[in-house]
């Protein structure tokens, strides 16, 4: 019995809270832990045998995922890899939809759908279990929150006994449950049968409501699974939710790569990875090296920790809870902490470029600083300066800036 696995990596209009790091790089394509978050959930589909295909579906220009996708074909021959590119953003579903004929192709049994701006552990084992186990028309991956954070996501009502969905609400106004949607589903092949219902439905609005414009681009093809697809789907006795208790969080704006980062890296840790550097009294584990980075002894490094290819660190640097990324500088004594640097940006001698600590558990990477919400994790962009000597603290700075003074809680544009 054949599965297809779909990736959703959206387009460049959407993603815009991941700027200024996706100004340079499609946010799939940004790297967490030595790999780019796209590869995570890849690395999950190759663990389950029975997926022989696996479509990306965007509105990206093919030729970026282009040299991505033959890299990951070497890498894993068990399925092969295509990218499906939309004409325009039609939504997580509309975007099903529109390619439904190529999906279905083979008539596979199940289609396992993962939207690529998620970081967990993806159980997709599991849920495979349990939507057998159940003869399930949907499984949708679920966590608990705090019940502060639940509003910020679609909630779900779950029946305790038998963890089918009574109830779905795409960000309530008014708490409801603290089980949330993760962004990860396996649908039957009847989620085309819900989708195209959802269509004609909103057609049907757009036609009989005056106030709606078509022409804005709000079409009855743009469908959304969480808002158009779920909630109805809620009136099925087989929609089922997988409660992880591993990791799981977001990966919307820039700052959450930093806990992305941590999470996948203490996750190789566990694993015993040989990706990562061995422990020692400069190494505090987990730490990703680039094979090509340049990193003196006398450095020290981690906990969490990824440094990407040709990257340089100085002599008695402190790096922490941060990533540095292709081809950056980390002069001697200088320290990062909960930062990200940006390709080719430079940080001088005894420089400190910080943000605020934050568990990986919050679900936020802001914090207020004098009355003003600013970004808990300090980034450098492309090509940026920091001078000798020089205080960055909770900054977001755009590429090509240089920075000659103390700053703090701004962003540098």
């Amino acid at each position: 019995m054949s599965n297809k696995a779909l990736i959703l990596v959206g387009g460049p209009s959407r993603g815009t809270r991941f700027r200024p790091l996706s100004l340079d790089l499609p946010k799939p394509l940004f790297e967490v832990a030595g790999h780019p978050l796209i590869y995570h959930p890849l690395k999950a589909v190759a663990k389950v045998p029975s997926i022989k295909e696996v479509y990306l579906i965007g509105y990206y220009e093919e030729s970026i995922f282009a040299p991505y996708i033959r890299q990951w074909s070497t890498e894993f021959p068990q399925f092969t890899i295509k990218y499906l590119r939309e004409y325009t953003a039609l939504g997580t579903a509309g975007g099903l939809y529109h390619f439904r004929d190529a999906i279905m192709k083979g008539n596979p049994s199940r289609l396992f759908v993962i939207n690529a701006d998620v970081c967990c552990s993806f159980p997709l084992k599991d849920m495979l279990d349990m939507f057998e186990e159940k003869e399930a028309e949907a499984v949708l991956l679920g966590t608990k929150v705090s019940n502060e954070a639940a509003s910020n996501f679609g909630c779900i009502v779950v029946d305790p006994k038998t963890s089918q969905v009574r109830h779905y609400v795409e960000k309530p106004e008014s708490h409801i449950s603290n089980l949330i949607n993760c962004g990860v589903y396996l649908f039957s092949s009847s989620v085309f049968s819900l989708i195209r219902s959802a269509m004609e439905d909103k057609a049907i609005r757009l036609a009989s409501d005056p106030t709606l414009d078509p022409s804005d681009g709000d079409t009855s093809s743009v469908l959304r699974l969480e808002q158009d697809i779920l909630g109805p789907l809620s009136d099925s006795r087989r929609f089922f939710v997988y409660e992880t208790r591993d990791f799981w969080r977001q990966i919307k704006t820039a700052g959450s790569a930093v806990p992305a980062n941590a999470l996948y890296l203490q996750k190789a840790w566990q694993s015993e990875s040989n990706e990562l550097s061995q422990p020692s009294a400069f190494i505090v584990p987990p730490v990703y090296i680039h094979p090509t980075a340049v990193v003196d002894p006398t450095a020290k490094l981690g906990p969490n920790v990824s440094i990407g290819p040709r990257a340089v660190i100085g002599a008695g640097a402190r790096v922490k809870e941060s990533i540095v990324l292709e081809d950056a500088e980390i002069r001697h004594d200088a320290c990062v902490l909960y930062s990200i640097i940006g390709w080719q940006s430079k940080v001088g001698a005894w420089a400190r470029v910080e943000g605020t600590p934050m568990s990986v558990t919050e679900h936020s990477t802001t914090v207020v600083k004098n009355g003003v919400r600013v970004q808990s994790v300090s980034i450098l962009s492309r090509d940026c300066k920091v001078g000798d000597e020089v205080r960055v603290w909770n900054c977001v700075t755009l590429p090509f800036k240089e920075l000659k003074r103390d700053v703090s809680n701004e962003v540098i544009m």
